[in-house]
C-alpha cells in the first residue's frame, strides 16, 4: 500500500495558500527524491484569449460533428 498523500490545489486559492501547500510538497519530496520539482507558478493567473470564448467553444463543438 502506498503512503503517498494527495495535495489538492483548488481554484481561488491565494498565493500564500498555494505557497504553504507547495512548501509541504517540497519538504516531502526532498526527502524522497533529487528530481527537480515542477514550477506550479507558471499555471497561476488568468487565461488571456485572443478571441471570444463562445467562438472557441462553438469551434470545438463543431469538431465533434
Amino acid at each position: 500500500m502506498s503512503k503517498e498523500k494527495a495535495i489538492v490545489f483548488k481554484a481561488g486559492m491565494t498565493k500564500a495558500q498555494i505557497a504553504a501547500l507547495w512548501k509541504k510538497v517540497f519538504a516531502g519530496r526532498a526527502r524522497r527524491s533529487t528530481k527537480p520539482l515542477l514550477d506550479i507558478w507558471q499555471f497561476c493567473g488568468v487565461i488571456k484569449l485572443k478571441e471570444d470564448p463562445m467562438v472557441i467553444q462553438q469551434r470545438m463543438r463543431d469538431e465533434w460533428d
